[in-house]
């Protein structure tokens, strides 16, 4: 019998049907297209949080990563944006590492066919693994070179059939101040919520993240879930995913309520556009060393090419 809404925000992750199975009922899933998948996670799944964590089986994209060397894997893990566990980029490594990601629930609701809450495997399983070296810029003005190993995000949305009203899609991080200390404050107002445009949530460069350099998310790099979009702002990237909405309005994001001047919803990078407290028109590569040049800023980082076409028309200058 079919559950309500309600109900099913209320059960527990040990009572949920697996999504590969639901979905297969309305021909989401292709045969056997998560074998690999859900092999690997056998191996792994239960390996969030470690400090040594598991390996991950996956393919290179080189189609859509770039040639660039990547930063180190401790240049990665440490340097790091995540106000949940501390506002120092050294605060995540230090102040994550008793962090438990499991069980993990994500909650899909919102415009869309078909919703509900379902276990991470249940997410992970039909989606075989790539790495993806991705060119990453944040908002101070910092770079980096990042092996991410993930899926696309727009096959995942596409399993929950959003619907003609599905204009944009909400993401939210876990609240939990006794697990995430910087929670405890009040710099931000929690839980963190991002979003994007529909378009630009299916649009093939963006991804569900799940690693780096072949390994599990580290937990001060957003695991066991996060968000990946290389020509946006580096605040774009969303840790520690628990909720997915699909809404016919923008979403209230958390940077843009919190700084509406300085963070717009689209956080395209835009080195022709000064952020108000520095300038965007260069920036510096992290691990680069003490006499590495500033170099100069792309616009979308460098994915032009693939991502301007989203943006025809638009004044990226009030759009930004």
């Amino acid at each position: 019998m079919r559950k309500t809404r309600q109900e099913l925000e209320q059960i527990l992750p040990s009572d949920i049907t697996p999504l590969d199975k639901y979905l297969s009922r309305r021909a989401l899933l292709a045969g056997g297209a998560g074998l690999a998948a859900a092999q690997t996670l056998g191996r792994w799944g239960k390996a969030f949080g470690e400090s040594n964590p598991a390996g991950l089986s996956y393919t290179h994209n080189a189609a859509l990563s770039v040639t660039d060397p990547p930063n180190s894997y401790k240049d990665i893990s440490t340097y790091n944006n995540y106000y949940e566990f501390g506002t120092d980029k050294s605060d995540p490594a230090q102040n994550a590492q008793g962090f438990r990601p499991q069980p993990w629930t994500v909650a899909v609701s919102g415009e869309a066919e078909v919703t509900g809450a379902y276990a991470l495997e249940d997410i992970l399983k039909p989606h075989p693994f790539e790495e993806r070296i991705y060119r990453l810029r944040c908002v101070e003005a910092w770079s980096m070179i990042v092996p991410w190993v993930g899926f696309p995000l727009g096959d995942l949305l596409k399993r929950f059939k959003p619907t003609s009203k599905a204009k944009f899609v909400e993401f939210k991080t876990l609240y939990d101040p006794k697990r995430m200390p910087g929670q405890r404050s009040h710099v931000l107002d929690w839980p963190y919520v991002e979003g994007l445009r529909i378009d630009e949530a299916m649009h093939p460069l963006a991804i569900m993240a799940v690693g780096l350099y072949g390994k599990a998310l580290p937990n001060q790099n957003g695991a066991p879930l996060r968000l990946i979009v290389p020509w946006k702002y580096g605040f774009k990237g969303i840790k520690a995913i628990v909720g997915i909405k699909f809404t016919e309005t923008a979403p209230r994001t958390t940077w843009n309520l919190a700084a509406p001047n300085e963070y717009g919803f689209f956080a395209n990078v835009n080195p022709a556009v000064d952020h108000p407290r520095w300038s965007q028109a260069s920036e510096r590569h992290i691990g680069g060393g003490l006499f590495d040049q500033r170099r100069p800023t792309l616009p979308f980082n460098g994915y032009g090419a693939q991502v301007a076409g989203l943006y025809s028309g638009m004044d990226l200058r009030k759009y930004f």
